[in-house]
């Protein structure tokens, strides 16, 4: 008997972007402008750094493991009942709760090919049969997704929008998947981005379907720039929450995470500066880059994908920004090879990377 099983041997574990400390070993630029991982280029809300140093004194106590205040304050914003909602380390601590859950012995997932890393991890690991279907034209094929739908299909996982192209299904897209998806089958809307994508008219926000077998997640981590804190949130039925949370780790997330979630439902200042800043950098990008003749995909996110002649063109520009102190996201393991993910940073450092990419063009 195999000490680890067959799937995890062949398990790729998750990459991140490269980090600043790596940058530095690898190159000689200095202070470095970090646009790999879809960060919050302003900071944490401001609110909810002070929520964190008001409980400094109470870090030898366990936080509420029902996380109840967090998960009440959810519930009020978005007009649900404390019971559908569940909160944990990031979207992806509860998608890791929702696998060891739901799943079956004879189960079957379904995901897309290429779309975010996070959720092939767990689905491989799960020892599952996974579907991955291939995108078209840079979205979900849900026709395709749709057809590989069995008896035995438990899971299907959909990023809306999707990370790392920056697409998005729309509302018609989904109401036509839906009626293919039996009751048995839960679908996982990731909305990590939906603060991004929400003003768009066709936009399908998951919370306008109370379907019983939808849950959606979104995170913290993205507008409201909560990244180092790993805190996350989901809606579904309160009969799902219910088991997620007999599964999930009992003092998840931290207290600091709880009390910095609570604060920052509230700086609807700092929210709403981010979305517009977004939308201003998001803008001046894609201008500059359709000047300098760079193919991008249309994002409705806070990154915008980039594609290229080839993967070598691709490892050189990473390779040259790096040089000038601008770390960028080659998209090799989501299997775009040709393709470059860049985070929209604040307006100094968006045209600093312009005219470092001007200079290597």
């Amino acid at each position: 008997m195999p000490l680890v099983p067959s799937y995890i041997k062949k398990l790729e574990k998750y990459k991140p972007g490269k980090s600043i400390q790596e940058a530095e070993l690898e190159s000689k630029a200095s202070n470095y402008i970090k646009l790999s991982s879809n960060e919050n280029p302003f900071g944490p809300s401001p609110m909810a750094i002070e929520a964190i140093k008001n409980i400094y004194s109470s870090l030898n106590r366990y936080p509420d493991a029902n996380g109840f205040a967090l998960r009440s304050k959810l519930a009020k914003k978005f007009n649900v009942k404390t019971d559908n909602v569940v909160i944990g380390s990031g979207s992806e601590g509860i998608m890791s709760s929702i696998m060891r859950t739901f799943l079956l012995s004879d189960d079957e997932i379904i995901g897309s090919e290429g779309s975010f890393i996070g959720f092939r991890v767990l689905a491989n690991a799960s020892g599952r049969k996974v579907h991955w279907v291939p995108m078209k034209e840079k979205k979900y094929n849900l026709e395709k997704m749709a057809e590989k739908i069995t008896d035995h299909t438990k899971i299907i996982y959909i990023a809306n929008p999707d990370n790392p192209m920056g697409t998005y299904i729309t509302k018609s897209d989904f109401d036509i998947f839906y009626d293919y998806v039996p009751k048995r089958a839960l679908i996982i809307l990731d909305e990590a981005y939906y603060e991004y994508a929400q003003d768009q008219v066709d936009y399908p926000d998951s919370m306008f379907y109370r379907y019983d077998n939808v849950i959606t997640l979104r995170t913290f981590s993205k507008a409201y720039g909560l990244g180092g804190l790993r805190l996350g949130y989901g809606f579904a039925h309160d009969y799902l929450v219910e088991n997620l949370n007999k599964v999930k780790p009992p003092f998840e997330p931290s207290l600091p995470a709880q009390s910095a979630g609570i604060a920052a439902l509230d700086d609807n200042q700092f929210l709403e500066k981010t979305i517009e800043e977004n939308k201003t950098g998001m803008k001046y990008l894609s201008k500059e880059f359709e000047s300098l003749s760079i193919e991008f995909i249309t994002s409705y996110t806070n990154f915008i994908t980039t594609v290229w002649e080839n993967s070598n063109v691709a490892e050189n520009i990473v390779d040259k920004l790096l040089e000038r102190g601008i770390i960028v996201r080659k998209l090799s393991s989501f299997g775009w090879e040709n393709c470059i993910r860049i985070t929209i940073g604040t307006s100094k450092e968006n045209a600093i990377l312009i005219k470092v990419l001007k200079s290597i063009i």
